[in-house]
């Protein structure tokens, strides 16, 4: 029987991890989750992973926050004896936080296969510690699961060798549509999905919430349409803390802290326009289709652009005009492998080598 190690290190990672988790339990398959705990999260508990379909976690390395590189030195440091102990079939790792690289430059250096879902993911940004966690990532993965056909091609042309690369789909949507059908939450057929014609609204990024003249404009940007529509922004309390800092006036905007995955889900649904920074949301906006407007200049999610609902918007002084502009009567486009299976794909994946 195969043993299959996964590495999650941020709350994020576990929605991935959860359809895998599933298709390799139904298959018998032994299965250990190693949580970094690089996000400190109080609703890290036993009821959210049961709510995702997974046990918790096997080992949790509590390294906590810090620097990227002490994240990177504590989880290197603590995962070592476990991959040594455990010695698995395959080391699983998902997206670009730092635990992902981190756990790939131990197993690799310890003679074990790493295979990283959500391969090929790239912004060509190296100013997004992420997109280094990424670069890094692929060069070591033995097998690199990929979310869309474009990052297919983005392997390939970096020089991977085709043998490697295996396209999935993308196992976030596994888990946003079982959710959604857990919550008992209906499109009417061939129209979209009713609209409050809120705007919802989430930031996390550096980019945008540390550099405090671009956070000013955004807020300020965000209190203009507030104006005229329902704002809604579920804020981390580190984001909260900056507005509070920076003094600034958010008008009618109205602030709340962050909110539970289930909760979020119905916002998003019934949302005119979500704004965002966020990798996962412009990928379920896309799935569902719902209109989604990315402050940033750049996406590592290109097909979310090119096939799904996102359009970039990279001066904040632009957002009100690309709101006023959406059109929400759009249908949930069909990009290949986001059908809710992308989970057993990855399982299917490991087992054959």
């Amino acid at each position: 029987m195969k043993t299959l190690l996964y590495v999650v290190g941020a709350r994020p990672n576990f929605p991935k991890l959860a359809p895998v988790y599933r298709a390799g339990a139904e298959l018998g398959v032994r299965q250990l989750i190693v949580h970094t705990g690089q996000h400190y999260d109080e609703e890290m508990s036993n009821s959210f992973f049961s709510s995702l379909g997974i046990p918790a976690p096997t080992f949790n390395l509590e390294i906590g926050s810090g620097t990227h590189a002490a994240q990177t030195a504590r989880v290197m440091e603590r995962i070592e004896p476990i991959l040594v102990e455990q010695r698995p079939d395959w080391v699983v790792v998902f997206g670009d936080v730092n635990s992902t690289m981190a756990a790939s430059i131990v197993a690799v250096k310890l003679g074990l296969r790493v295979a990283h879902v959500e391969a090929g993911l790239r912004s060509d940004d190296r100013t997004m510690p992420e997109e280094i966690n990424r670069l890094v990532t692929d060069r070591l993965a033995d097998l690199l699961l990929t979310p869309s056909r474009d990052a297919d091609e983005r392997l390939k042309a970096e020089g991977e060798p085709e043998s490697e690369i295996v396209f999935v789909g993308n196992v976030m949507i596994d888990t946003l549509f079982r959710k959604v059908a857990e919550l008992g939450l209906e499109r009417p057929e061939g129209r979209p999905w009713p609209s409050d014609a809120s705007i919802l609204v989430t930031l996390h990024r550096p980019s945008n919430v540390d550099d405090a003249s671009r956070f000013r404009r955004i807020i300020a940007a965000l209190s203009q349409v507030a104006k005229e529509r329902r704002v809604l922004f579920p804020a981390h309390p580190r984001t909260q803390k900056r507005i509070a800092d920076l003094g600034l006036d958010v008008g009618d905007i109205e602030m709340s802290g962050p909110i539970p995955y289930e909760c979020l889900i119905p916002l998003v649904l019934r949302a005119h326009v979500v704004v965002t920074d966020s990798g996962g949301l412009q990928e379920e906006t896309s799935a569902l289709g719902i209109p989604c407007l990315t402050l940033r200049a750049n996406t590592e999610r290109p097909v979310t652009v090119t096939h799904g609902t996102n359009r970039l918007v990279p001066e904040p002084e632009d957002l009100p005009a690309a709101i006023a502009a959406t059109d929400r009567s759009q249908l949930p486009p069909t990009i290949e492998g986001w059908d809710g299976d992308a989970g057993r794909r990855v399982v299917s994946a490991l087992l054959a080598r």
